[in-house]
């Protein structure tokens, strides 16, 4: 995907976002994030945004702490992340294509990396939003959802903070059975290392469509099929929270 195309995505997802927040309200429980409220999904994920968009504005090459906002609530918190998610997409969209800047997980420039991380961030908290609303989810595209796994998969889960571990080596596969994306995870002491491929034998293959993969590998949703030995399954869901 293009960092365009991450942009709309961002601009969708934040607005949904909000629109669930506002009809949910700031008291709301988020059943996919136990123990969080509305509240905190909002000035977590609001002051994502601003973290991120300073970097981009300010041109800042090294990584500084996510500072949460304490008193906003009700309206006014909404409004606030509203504000902070309009402001995102506007430094993004303005941006330098060569800007530098921090960044966290290999891309192509720093822009693409930061459109297409916000894009997904907003994505997966809005179907914790959504989910304190109740009703279903508002779908993402098989591409977009192809492209999370990766992200998750060859980022998140490359680096040294990963736990997602095994004593002995082992291999997972993931496949997306609508794109015909397929990714071989192999599991050991150390952080995973994830190829896109299906080369090799694999003892657990999680499977279906991209969508639904997606969001159980960021664990908003049950995983879809799971072949093969299911312990490999149940350690990606005890031990792959970002």
């Amino acid at each position: 995907m293009e960092t365009a195309e991450f942009l709309h995505a961002l601009d969708t997802e934040g607005e949904l976002l909000a629109a669930a927040a506002e009809e949910a309200g700031t008291d709301a429980e988020v059943p996919t994030c136990p123990g969080w409220q509305m509240r905190d999904l909002l000035r977590h994920t609001g002051a994502v945004h601003r973290w991120a968009a300073a970097f981009v504005a300010e041109q800042l090459t090294e990584r500084r702490p996510l500072v949460e906002p304490a008193g906003l609530d009700g309206a006014e918190l909404v409004a606030w992340y509203r504000d902070s998610h309009r402001h995102l997409v506007g430094t993004l969209a303005g941006a330098s294509p060569d800007v530098e800047c921090f960044a966290f997980l290999p891309a192509p420039s720093p822009l693409a990396f930061w459109a297409r991380r916000q894009a997904h961030e907003t994505a997966v908290h809005r179907v914790d939003a959504e989910s304190a609303r109740g009703g279903s989810p508002t779908g993402v595209t098989p591409e977009f959802a192809t492209d999370g796994i990766d992200e998750l998969l060859r980022g998140f889960h490359a680096r040294s903070r990963s736990r997602v571990r095994t004593p002995e080596p082992r291999v997972l596969r993931v496949r997306a059975q609508d794109t015909g994306a397929v990714w071989t995870v192999r599991l050991s002491p150390e952080p995973p290392v994830t190829t896109r491929d299906a080369s090799g034998a694999a003892e657990c293959e999680l499977s279906g469509p991209a969508e639904e993969l997606y969001l159980a590998l960021w664990n908003r949703a049950p995983l879809p099929s799971a072949t093969g030995d299911r312990a490999l399954a149940a350690l990606w869901r005890e031990a792959s929270a970002i």
